[in-house]
């Protein structure tokens, strides 16, 4: 089961965030407007983030004062309906249907706000999830297909990187994580803002075989978007 903390935080810093634009468009909190995308199938884990995760964001919701929805029904996809929302999340994979991919695409470019959860940024050669989404994995994401993980889940310190004007904990202890590292070197992409990268102390990340000696694992923004990929 994936820890649910370290990634509520990073939710949080969202909303926060764009609480501020919300303030300085003065747009009220009660406009403001999330819809989830699920698919909840197959991997227990999954299934069970997807669970807790929606229980906690409508109490969150409550608090903050925003309208949370959640759905697997991916046919929701529409720009017209996408369009209706201030951030979409998908909260553990993708949307495989060309016309809503399209609307995805046309949503995020004409400005929308998007998060994406751990398995939200997969895809590899030959599996389920191949890479056949160029603009949303190497273009939009940036990351390109997986390349490796750890396992079992472990705890991290994440370090601060940015230097923006957001105020941001210079250090984060992560709860217990799956981490993933990505074909593509977000560093080397001059479009993405790294906000944070697992701190060098505490590599080696990971047991056995599949323990993570170097690398790094990235929260980003670009383009003027929070992305964070988890």
């Amino acid at each position: 089961m994936y820890s649910l903390n370290s990634k509520i935080i990073l939710f949080i810093l969202l909303i926060n965030l764009f609480s501020n634009n919300l303030k300085s468009q003065h747009i009220k909190a009660d406009d403001f407007k999330v819809l989830a995308f699920y698919t909840g199938k197959n991997d227990l884990a999954h299934i069970s983030f997807v669970k807790e995760a929606n229980r906690y964001f409508d109490s969150l919701s409550i608090v903050k004062h925003f309208e949370y929805q959640s759905t697997n029904d991916w046919n929701r996809m529409t720009f017209d309906e996408l369009s209706k929302y201030d951030i979409v999340i998908f909260l553990d994979t993708r949307p495989e249907d060309p016309n809503q991919r399209e609307a995805f695409q046309k949503y995020i470019e004409k400005g929308g706000g998007w998060m994406g959860f751990h398995f939200a940024a997969f895809s590899l050669e030959k599996s389920t999830y191949e890479n056949n989404w160029s603009w949303y994995h190497d273009t939009f994401l940036g990351s390109g297909d997986y390349k490796s993980n750890t396992w079992r889940p472990t705890s991290a310190v994440l370090k601060r990187l940015t230097k923006n004007k957001f105020s941001l904990e210079k250090f984060i202890h992560a709860a217990p994580n799956e981490w993933y590292a990505w074909k593509n070197d977000l560093r080397k992409n001059k479009d993405i803002e790294i906000l944070y990268a697992i701190d060098e102390r505490s590599f080696p990340l990971g047991t056995g075989p599949k323990s993570m000696r170097y690398g790094r694992k990235d929260f980003i923004r670009s383009s003027g978007k929070i992305k964070i990929i988890i």
